[in-house]
């Protein structure tokens, strides 16, 4: 073999040998950039809980979410929200949602481990879960995800919560729930829904309407707080036994 053929030789393992990395960079790259704009996004969305603590949210990622399905189903739709101080809305309403929604809300720390648990045996044994989602859980995921339901966004909301809970405290986080909760179609915190279902402010709405609202919380869509008789009474007791 000439010197010219033995560096041809040469040269080309050493490209063939080169190739396989040249490869593997871009992947490497692709995964960097991946991760930066993950902690990127993680980050601005706890600014954004941050920033909560003083600014009453414009809008949510259940308000544009709503106003794309009507958009694309070419359905009406009307968006009733109003911002209230959390002294304005009456501790009736206070107290239903928090005995409906989340009984341990002054108790834990973002996730109701004691209803995750008992979720959990009744999972194993073929019951029927109730749910163990906190208000704080259903704060960050009405504001940053929707209604949808994923892997990533369940880990996300994860990371999220315990945030919200450090930086907004419980009556803010009470405060933020009970203005931007869905109440019913385009309906959405405890003014416009006390406007709308009962006719009057949420400051005056009485303990019995209360409870038929906080009884339609988990299916806004579909109940109706007229309807909701029998599971407004179990709320009421539920607040009985606690002194509210």
């Amino acid at each position: 073999m000439s010197g010219w053929d033995r560096k041809n030789t040469v040269a080309k393992f050493a490209a063939e040998k080169a190739l396989p990395r040249s490869r593997k960079l871009p992947l490497r790259s692709i995964a960097s950039w991946i991760t930066i704009a993950i902690i990127g996004l993680w980050t601005a969305l706890a600014v954004t809980l941050v920033a909560l603590k003083w600014i009453d949210p414009p809008t949510t990622a259940v308000h544009i979410e709503r106003r794309i399905e009507a958009w694309l189903h070419r359905a009406p739709y009307r968006e009733r929200y109003t911002f209230v101080p959390l002294g304005e809305i009456s501790p009736d309403l206070q107290h239903a949602v928090v005995s409906a929604e989340d009984a341990r809300f002054y108790l834990h720390h973002g996730f109701d481990w004691n209803q995750i648990e008992i979720d959990a045996e009744k999972d194993m044994d073929g019951g029927r879960v109730r749910g163990a989602s906190t208000l704080t859980q259903q704060l960050v995921k009405n504001i940053f995800f929707g209604t949808g339901r994923s892997i990533l966004r369940k880990g996300a909301e994860f990371t999220l919560v315990p945030v919200a809970e450090l930086v907004l405290g419980k009556r803010r986080i009470l405060e933020l729930y009970l203005n931007i909760v869905e109440w019913g179609p385009g309906i959405y915190g405890a003014e416009a829904a006390c406007h709308y279902w009962d006719g009057t402010s949420a400051r005056s709405v009485g303990r019995d309407q209360s409870a038929r609202l906080a009884a339609i919380l988990p299916a806004p869509l579909r109940r109706k707080p007229e309807r909701m008789t029998s599971y407004s009474e179990i709320i009421l007791g539920r607040m009985r036994q606690v002194g509210w």
